[in-house]
Parts: C-alpha cells; structure tokens; sequence
C-alpha cells in the first residue's frame, strides 16, 4: 500500500490542546535525530483532540518540521496543515500526522467584569424593601 496523505479539516475539531511538550523524533536504530527531506529535525508534540459535542479527547502525535517555541503541557495550541498519513510497513499499518506547524492558540478571554453573577456583592432580594 503506497503512503497517502489525507488532508484534515481541524475546523471540525473541537479543542486543541498541548499534552506532550515538543520533543526531537530520534531513530529508533540509531539514535540520530531524525531529518525531512529539507534537513530539519524533525519535532513530535503530542496533541489531545476533542472534536465538538463530544466528551472523549484522542491524543495524537504531530510531527512538525522546526521545533514549535513557547508550547508547555496544557496550553491550547493551533495546528496548522494537519495531513494524517495512512502508511504500511512490512506487514504493519498505522496513521502518522504532521502539520507545517504548531503553535500556541489565542487565549481564551476571560469572562467581563459583572456579567458572571453578582458573587455576593451588591444588593440583596431577599425580601427587603
């Protein structure tokens, strides 16, 4: 079975989230760093996906071309140029995924002051006129 990349769509997925930080993918054999065909290390950062509407989150292993600066274990993340890889190797099948990169998603705001209840501050209603 020839390789075959498959474009994902990561507008359907839901949160993206950082659960391994970047590490070097090294050679199995050999110990090297492993290289694209370009030269660069290649780098792996392990993503948890939670498409929406769902409560189960998958956690995959995106290889990236250049190490991904200021990703740590819990930040959301933007993936971009996800492509999963169908592949076979001596018997053994398998998905493999890679992006162009990964990088730290926006933080979400946080709620505005006042619109979140009133926390026990302001007037009562309990039944005071």
């Amino acid at each position: 079975m020839p390789v075959k990349n498959i474009p994902v769509d990561i507008t359907r997925l839901g949160t993206l989230m950082c659960v391994v930080p970047p590490e070097p993918r090294v050679d199995q054999e050999t110990g090297e760093l492993r290289k694209d065909r370009e030269g660069n290390v290649i780098y792996v950062v392990g993503v948890s996906v939670r498409q929406q509407g769902n409560r189960r989150a998958d956690v995959i292993e995106v290889a990236v071309p250049s190490e991904p600066a200021g990703l740590a274990e819990g930040m959301r993340v933007q993936v971009a140029d996800l492509v999963a890889v169908a592949w076979e190797i001596d018997g053994r099948k398998g998905t493999s995924f890679r992006a162009s990169a990964v990088t730290a998603a926006a933080p979400v705001p946080a709620p505005a002051a006042g619109t979140g209840g009133s926390l026990g501050r302001g007037k009562s209603s309990g039944g005071e006129s």
